[in-house]
């Protein structure tokens, strides 16, 4: 990706989570950037676009990166406690983005609605099955609503996040792995 192209998502996340997708014009986007409103559209069709390429995008590197991390683990402890992590560093990077998802999801065109659905349905299931992989009695129902409440803990960060940025890191962590039954010290 051109690093033109980069900025303008990352001035646009910044900008979303602090206006709101319709309180942005492409003027005032373009202007964050350092270009023109209508040189926006040398990047993208349309402001519709921006928003869509940054949810589909960081719904792809979440399962990506999930997919590695618990693919490179021994087993699904392991992998669960790399996938934590993971959302754990994602969140604590990425507020902006967590905000724009969550405000701005009716926003998003159909079609890259659609495609954000499918790639975190997956990423859910990522952690649902290493969760079942445990043992015990969890049926894959029960794994999902504990993986959907644990990105609940972890994507308030934008929220939440008040202590400096190595022991939010560690609470968090912590949190979300006895939230997922998994054994922790401390």
């Amino acid at each position: 990706m051109s690093t033109r192209r980069q900025q303008i998502l990352e001035t646009a996340a910044e900008l979303f989570a602090e206006r709101g997708f319709h309180g942005v014009s492409v003027v005032e986007l373009g202007s964050a950037c350092g270009i023109s409103g209508p040189a926006l559209y040398k990047h993208f069709p349309s402001k519709d676009a921006v928003l869509a390429e940054m949810l589909v995008d960081i719904s792809e590197q979440l399962l990506r990166v999930g997919r590695e991390r618990s693919r490179q683990a021994p087993g699904p402890r392991e992998a669960l406690l790399a996938l934590v992590a993971w959302h754990v560093d994602f969140a604590l990077r990425h507020q902006p983005l967590i905000v724009v998802q969550d405000r701005d999801w009716a926003s998003l065109p159909t079609d890259a609605r659609e495609r954000v659905r499918r790639l975190q349905r997956a990423y859910v299931d990522l952690w649902a099955g290493r969760l079942c992989e445990l043992g015990g009695e969890l049926d894959p129902d029960r794994a999902r609503a504990m993986a959907h409440a644990t990105f609940g803990l972890l994507n308030s960060t934008p929220h939440s996040a008040v202590l400096p940025e190595p022991r939010m890191r560690e609470t968090l962590e912590q949190m979300a792995q006895r939230a997922l039954g998994l054994d922790v010290d401390g």
